[in-house]
This record gives structure tokens, sequence and C-alpha cells, in this order.
């Protein structure tokens, strides 16, 4: 394995070209570097060394997706295998059926989907327009995003399409920083299923949840189309690229910010926070619970007029 010093210089170097706050890229820098003059990494093996540098990146810059990840599996280091990382996360969506894990009607007519990856749209389309296919006739909603570890923007931005009327919502934008450049995401127009409108829609999280399950989550509670219920989520935001180091030791470098548009932010840092606050093993019982009230007013109401 090549010297720590070279490990940490590299790191760095990504860190600093790529990374979406240029200003703090600098401080960064400043304070690993002295951490590792100070002996702080001296005689870490890999996994350590990974663990160590990570905790004082993100002291210094609290960005949960700043990370020296280590792998058991030795990586590639060839130019043209540098997309490895990506690859590999397509073929875990489809060992995983696209995020897609299980979808179930309840007694009382509430669907229950359970979804443990966002992934792109090419190929997940049909398994998200499956699952919204199986949850059309049902009287509400849950989406439990409480092991949702992440995935593609295009992908949360096609989830939470199912929500809204037509191709004219605006969800949210992402800031390249290398690039200067910003891609919006809008609702879609052609969707593989039925819109599912009109009907209450419940958001499960947990402390796990993370990245492009927060995006999902955040941005339907953001534009008023569903209610959160559990714990606060990790806080992860940034959307990030991997640089492989050595064999085994990659640095992952968020390059670009996502703005909601009606908060004007993100998650990052302090994750979504949920409308009805419950721990994670309750959170279905709590949901279910709140929509058996909230039927029962409008039951109530609709009498009552």
């Amino acid at each position: 394995m090549p010297h720590t010093e070279e490990i940490i210089e590299q790191a760095l170097h990504h860190i600093g070209t790529g990374y979406v706050f240029p200003e703090k890229a600098e401080r960064i820098g400043i304070a690993i570097r002295r951490r590792r003059a100070d002996g702080a990494y001296d005689g870490l093996d890999g996994p350590a060394l990974c663990a160590a540098v990570t905790a004082d990146l993100q002291e210094v810059c609290p960005d949960k997706h700043m990370r020296l990840l280590w792998s058991a599996e030795p990586l590639s280091l060839e130019p043209e295998d540098q997309d490895a990382g990506r690859a590999a996360f397509l073929a875990l969506l489809r060992s995983e059926n696209q995020g897609v894990r299980r979808v179930e009607t309840l007694d009382d007519g509430v669907a229950v989907v359970r979804i443990t990856y966002i992934p792109g749209t090419d190929e997940g389309a049909p398994a998200m327009g499956a699952a919204m296919q199986l949850a059309a006739g049902s009287t509400a909603l849950v989406l439990d995003l409480r092991s949702c570890r992440g995935g593609m923007p295009e992908g949360a931005a096609m989830w939470c399409s199912y929500f809204f009327p037509d191709d004219q919502t605006h969800l949210n934008d992402i800031h390249d920083g290398p690039t200067g450049t910003t891609r919006q995401y809008w609702t879609a127009g052609h969707l593989p299923a039925p819109r599912y409108l009109d009907r209450p829609v419940y958001i499960l999280t947990s402390a796990l949840t993370f990245s492009g399950g927060e995006d999902v989550a955040y941005t339907l509670q953001a534009h008023g189309r569903a209610t959160l219920v559990g714990e606060t989520t990790r806080g992860g935001a940034h959307p990030t690229v991997r640089h492989t180091l050595t064999e085994h030791i990659q640095v992952t470098v968020p390059i670009a910010r996502t703005v909601n548009t009606v908060t004007g932010g993100n998650w990052e840092g302090v994750g979504v926070t949920p409308d009805l606050p419950a721990p994670a093993d309750q959170a279905l019982e709590t949901a279910l619970k709140a929509l058996a009230t909230r039927t029962a007013s409008a039951a109530s109401a609709s009498s009552a007029s």
C-alpha cells in the first residue's frame, strides 16, 4: 500500500479540485495535513486509516458524503475502470429489484411499498411502475424508506412524480461545483403507471435513511404531498464521485448540492425531520394510527355537512 502521506495528498487533491464548496476545501486541506503532521495517522492500517481520516474530514466539514472508503476486494487502478463503482451500483440495484423490495396491501386497503434504493430511470422505471400499479387502487399509500440507503436523483424525481398531476412541478435543482452548471428536476410528463392523487401519502424514515431516500422524503414533505413519520434521517444531500487511490481505498467527493424549490435549502448535515416523530420500529404503527384518525375526522366532517 502506498505511504500514508501519498494517500492523504491524493485524497486532498481530489477534494481540492472537485468539492462543491471550494472555499471549504482549503480549510479541509489545512486541518488534515495538520493532523497528519501531529502523527494522528501513524501506524494505522488501511481500514483504520480510512476511519480516522473520515472522522477528521467530517469534523472539519460535516458533509457525510465526504469519506475515505476501504474495500476488502481489490479495486482496479486502470483509468478506463474508474466507472466500476457505478457499474457495481447498477448491479446491486438489479439484485435488489431496483430497490422495490416489497409491495403489500393491508386489510384496511392501505398499500405499503418498501424501498431500499432509488434507481435510475433507465432500468428502474419498470419496477417503480409495477409497484405503483399494484398500489393504484389503495385508499392510502405508505412509502417505507427506513432502509433506503441512497440512489440517483433522476429516480427520486420519478418517484415524486407519481404524486403530482402533471409535468408542471419544479422539484429541485442540483448545482454542479466543478462545471458551474445547474440541472433542474421537474415532475415527469409520462409515467409507466397511474399517478397517485387525492389520497394520503405517508413516508416512513429512520436514522439510516440516506441520500436518495432523503431526497424523496424531503421533496414530498416540502411540497406538502406527504406526511413523514419516524426518525430524523442521516443528512446526506450532496451528489458525489468516487476516486480510487489505491487497490483498496477510495475517496468520495461531493461535487454538487441540491436546492429545493420550496425551501431554498436541503437536508445536508441535519437530516429530514419527520412530521410525526416515532422510533423507527414503531413508525408504521404510528402512521396507520394517524391515518385512521384522519379518515375518521374526514368521515365525521362529511356526515356533519
